[in-house]
């Protein structure tokens, strides 16, 4: 990577950080300034900070995909998917080869379960939330390194495949919070019943309540349950 390049990248990484301190219906990806609490679950290696988009700077994205796919197996929570899938993003930015590798694997994943009439929620799921933290991330023009750079995910219809997941898998208030963090900036008329969902069922998850009470970017900031109900109410 030449000098030019990681100047753009750390411009890129530093206006990402401003957009999370935005008030999220101006510009702030959800899906990337969001820390999904997973307690003490593991995931890929991070610097504990909820507003740090660069990472462990001494991950290895070589081992991206085995490390990401590992992490993803059935018996991982949908939380926990939702994390790693963030991290993974992240890292892959700086990897656009592991970037289409992965989300290639993925789909290869869910598409044989397909194939073998055994159709699998979690992985159609992981499919769909990486597309659109790709499309929050790396599909977002400003962020690009070069003027080339192109997001593996674009055709990808990320929402639809979190849909069919949700139908596959039955009630999941989880896997309702992705879907309404997701319709926090696109999808408006889908996204009060998501969010209902979601709130309703954190009343029996912990691990999901605790996440609808942490804020959005900050102290300052709305707890994330207040941001669903606005947009909830304003939609």
């Amino acid at each position: 990577m030449t000098s030019q390049m990681i100047r753009a990248l750390r411009l890129g990484l530093a206006l990402a950080v401003l957009l999370c301190f935005a008030n999220v219906a101006l510009a702030g990806p959800p899906l990337i300034c969001h820390t999904i609490e997973i307690g003490d679950a593991r995931s890929l290696p991070w610097i504990s900070h909820s507003w740090n988009l660069d990472g462990g700077e001494s991950y290895d994205t070589q081992n991206l995909v085995r490390d990401t796919l590992e992490l993803l197996g059935p018996n991982t929570p949908v939380l926990v998917r939702m994390e790693t899938l963030r991290r993974a993003t992240l890292y892959a930015r700086k990897d656009p080869v592991a970037a289409k590798e992965l989300l290639a694997r993925l789909q290869a994943r869910a598409a044989s379960a397909e194939a073998s009439g055994h159709p699998d929620a979690l992985a159609w799921f992981d499919v769909g939330y990486l597309a659109e933290t790709y499309s929050q991330w790396i599909g977002r023009p400003w962020m690009r390194v070069n003027k080339d750079e192109q997001n593996p995910g674009a055709g990808v219809d990320g929402y639809a495949l979190v849909e069919k997941a949700l139908a596959l898998r039955g009630p999941d208030p989880q896997m309702e919070f992705a879907a309404a963090l997701i319709t926090l900036s696109g999808h408006p008329s889908e996204h009060p019943e998501h969010a209902q969902r979601a709130i309703a069922g954190a009343k029996s998850d912990p691990l999901l309540a605790r996440n609808l009470a942490t804020h959005f970017t900050g102290p300052q900031t709305q707890t994330m349950s207040e941001v669903l109900a606005k947009n909830e109410v304003t939609n």
